[in-house]
């Protein structure tokens, strides 16, 4: 009896001693759930993605007062109204909407111009930035005290709204406007390639010197733009951008609203930056179908490759798509797989490369007259040497050495204005 009492009291003495040197105290609280008792799917759950717009927290008692311009398209959204309707909720008082190319409810097709107008469900003013100019003129703002930036990126330097942010920066720089910028994941944020734009090729798919797949968010790029003295005079804008919370540029991201009216699918947008090369080519790369730019054919390969498709004219995408109502014979990319972009970090150069071999008549591959679409070859590419290079059957890596140093040296540029990993 005497030992059992010893070895109880011996046992109280050293937990006592244990508690006193700060060991843990175990005390039950029925507030916290029993660890052993959570789910599994719920430990290191990863944090939920939110655009710069739906956090509105953040800036919507910044409006507070201010009479509000946008620029903004059908991507513009908070859940599943836009950002408009859901700004107007909250008592923001948006005088003004500005709307880049395809227009602001997203109808009108690639390099069609847009008409200022009314939108018909908010009796807001309608500026086009695709129409009689691109950039709001002095009356556009007189009655504007901020303006708000709030469209989805696709990361290609051929994708014209980030020439649209270029000049409502530099409209608000001259005319004294700040510019809030709603920021957005970059679907193809995770490489950087291509050549770096040439001076000479300078035109409305292109307007400065960064790669084909530039790596930045629409906030990343508006920095850009302000630290290389890339707006006109030098000007600088001041800016106030609202971060993307959750996010890294490795990040996979499926838009929730298509970009624009050909780019309407997850796969359409990863092959974007391949396929729309073929607008400088006399090929039909998906417009007029209900897949574009997964697709790339033309009446003169049959014969060539079994897989066909018939472009026709669909309003809204592409009315008088080449090779209208004719079978065309080539390449189905579909199905293609895209992760494949991920492990290289690099645009697929071999289609072009097959398809021109393949073409029976070298000679009008490349000729933009008979294409008649947007650009030629060397505005989509950036650069002189490319179209020769097809043409002298260089290979995908003599025509890749040719990019440097300046693809080197961008990626280096870069890092300066990057707001995520």
């Amino acid at each position: 009896m005497t030992n059992s009492l010893t070895q109880i009291f011996s046992i109280t003495l050293l937990v006592l001693g244990l508690n006193a040197c700060g060991s843990p105290k175990f005390k039950f609280n029925p507030g916290v759930p029993d660890p052993y008792k959570v789910k599994a799917e719920d430990i290191d759950k990863p944090k939920k993605l939110l655009t710069g717009a739906e956090q509105t927290g953040l800036y919507v008692p910044y409006l507070k007062g201010k009479r509000v311009g946008m620029v903004v398209n059908p991507t513009s959204v908070i859940g599943r109204e836009t950002t408009v309707d859901s700004l107007l909720k909250l008592g923001v008082k948006i005088v003004k909407i500005f709307g880049p190319e395809h227009g602001f409810r997203g109808n009108a097709s690639a390099g069609v111009h847009v008409s200022d107008d009314v939108d018909a469900k908010t009796g807001i003013k309608a500026i086009s930035l695709y129409g009689k100019h691109s950039t709001p003129t002095k009356e556009d703002l007189a009655d504007v005290d901020i303006m708000i930036f709030d469209i989805q990126d696709v990361g290609v330097r051929f994708y014209t709204y980030i020439n649209t942010l270029q000049r409502v920066m530099e409209a608000c720089a001259e005319h004294n406007k700040e510019l809030l910028i709603l920021d957005r994941p970059n679907p193809n944020g995770f490489y950087i390639d291509g050549p770096i734009l040439e001076p000479q090729h300078k035109s409305g798919i292109g307007l400065k010197p960064i790669p084909i797949v530039h790596g930045l968010t629409v906030g990343e790029y508006a920095q850009m733009l302000n630290g290389e003295g890339w707006l006109d005079n030098k000007l600088r804008c001041k800016i106030r951008v609202i971060r993307v919370a959750n996010y890294t540029h490795d990040m996979p991201y499926v838009l929730p609203v298509k970009p624009s009216p050909n780019l309407n699918t997850a796969q359409s947008i990863l092959l974007y930056p391949t396929t729309c090369l073929f607008e400088g080519t006399y090929l039909n790369h998906g417009r007029g179908t209900q897949f574009p730019f997964t697709v790339v054919g033309a009446p003169y390969l049959k014969g060539k490759y079994d897989f066909s498709y018939t472009p026709v004219s669909i309003k809204g995408m592409s009315e008088t798509p080449l090779f209208m109502n004719q079978v065309c014979y080539g390449l189905d990319l579909r199905n293609y797989d895209t992760s494949i972009f991920r492990k290289t970090k690099q645009i697929n150069l071999g289609w072009i490369i097959e398809l021109y071999k393949a073409a029976p008549n070298k000679a009008d591959f490349f000729n933009s007259k008979l294409s008649k679409e947007m650009g030629t070859i060397e505005k989509l590419v950036g650069t002189s040497a490319f179209r020769q290079q097809i043409i002298d059957g260089k290979s995908e890596k003599e025509i890749r050495a040719s990019w440097e140093p300046g693809l080197s040296s961008y990626k280096t540029m870069r890092k300066k204005y990057l707001l995520y990993p």
